[in-house]
């Protein structure tokens, strides 16, 4: 069975990101909803709640420093685009040692700094194969919501949320709500996710197997409900016929949803379906790759190629990965320079550190040197 909506696919928001005044400087850099469908607006019903995009407290205003991209790889001329590279931390909310101090200091050192993001990492309840890295972690929604109440600027994103691990309804509410409370500053990455393990601890073993058509299932039903159409979504996974979804979120339409994965399935989904790509732990060459093949799937389906951000480890003056190992930037800053300038080359928007530390002042050593050292090399 296919699901219905109301909601043109072709026609969902598009986010960018954009650099505003010099990091560390002033009010930094602002993640900005670049609206391109008026005609969503039409699915509203007449006596909707919502404020119209533009007004009230919750409103996202589109950045004055936003230039059309010409480029013809990338989007139609006259919508939005990066100016040179943005960046964003990953919080500590994992590893062993993560911690509420180490999350706050973290937050409160990316927004002084001026990067524009920050993420959280998820998984709810992992084997003991991969204790060391997911076995102590914090969640990855209540996680920004604590951050996004600590903070006025930061844009809060998920890097992001194994959807088919839970249950949609359930998690459209609680995006919705967070991007009310925070003012519209949430962007919702999410995956399908690559542990059997995992998804029967939390007893759906049955979806893994069908995870990338409840993916795809469940993004349309959140621009269903987050567009406040009240007509009912008939779906292979989900049936609603007579429901009130409220309060909407402050982004019209609904956060972006940025879909992460290297498989082909991932990136006709972030092409097709997607306000973004959003790679994880990619060297510069397999991004390059990546990259044409969302933008065909864009194009297949009648849409612009979408904005592309990824999470990256950074380790200064580390040696290199050895063969078989993760990617990572490592080494002195300008080679990192060099790094973060190819990921440009390769079509990446935006930058979502890594930095692997969990100790709030080694942590925020990290992020200042990058900021101090980096960011003034690349440009």
């Amino acid at each position: 069975m296919t699901c219905t909506s109301n909601v043109d696919e072709r026609m969902v928001p598009a986010y960018t990101l954009c650099a505003g005044t010099p990091h560390g400087q002033g009010e930094g850099v602002d993640l900005v909803v670049a609206r391109r469908f008026k005609a969503a607006r039409r699915h509203l019903r007449p006596n909707s709640t919502r404020r119209p995009h533009g007004v009230g407290v919750n409103a996202v205003k589109p950045s004055p420093r936003l230039a059309p991209r010409t480029d013809p790889e990338g989007p139609a001329p006259g919508s939005a685009t990066i100016c040179n590279m943005d960046y964003g931390l990953a919080l500590p909310n994992f590893l062993e040692g993560s911690s509420a101090e180490g999350i706050e200091a973290a937050a409160e050192a990316a927004e002084r700094l001026g990067f524009s993001t920050v993420w959280t990492t998820d998984h709810v309840l992992i084997d003991h194969a991969f204790e060391a890295e997911y076995g102590r972690i914090y969640e990855a929604i209540l996680t920004l919501a604590h951050v996004g109440a600590r903070t006025s600027r930061l844009k809060l994103g998920t890097s992001v949320i194994v959807v088919p691990q839970r249950q949609a309804v359930v998690l459209a509410k609680e995006l919705a709500t967070l991007d009310n409370l925070t003012r519209g500053r949430l962007i919702a990455g999410v995956g399908a996710g690559w542990s059997v393990a995992e998804y029967a601890h939390l007893g759906v073993a049955d979806r893994f197997h069908v995870r990338g058509a409840y993916l795809d299932e469940t993004i349309r039903l959140w621009r269903h409900l987050w567009s406040g159409s009240v007509e009912p979504f008939d779906g292979r996974f989900n049936h609603l016929t007579d429901f009130v979804f409220a309060p909407l979120p402050a982004q019209t339409g609904g956060p972006p949803i940025v879909v992460g994965g290297s498989s082909d399935a991932a990136l006709r989904r972030a092409g097709m379906l997607g306000d973004g790509y959003h790679f994880s732990v990619a060297p510069p060459t397999a991004v390059a790759e990546r990259v044409p093949r969302v933008r065909a799937a864009a194009e297949s389906a009648g849409r612009p190629m979408p904005p592309v951000s990824g999470r990256v480890t950074l380790r200064f003056d580390a040696p290199p990965p050895a063969a078989g190992q993760p990617y990572a930037m490592t080494g002195a800053p300008e080679v990192v320079a060099a790094e973060v300038r190819a990921y440009a080359g390769a079509g990446v928007d935006h930058l979502a550190l890594v930095l692997r530390e969990t100790d709030p002042a080694r942590y925020v050593a990290i992020a200042e040197r990058f900021a101090k050292e980096v960011m003034p090399l690349v440009g």
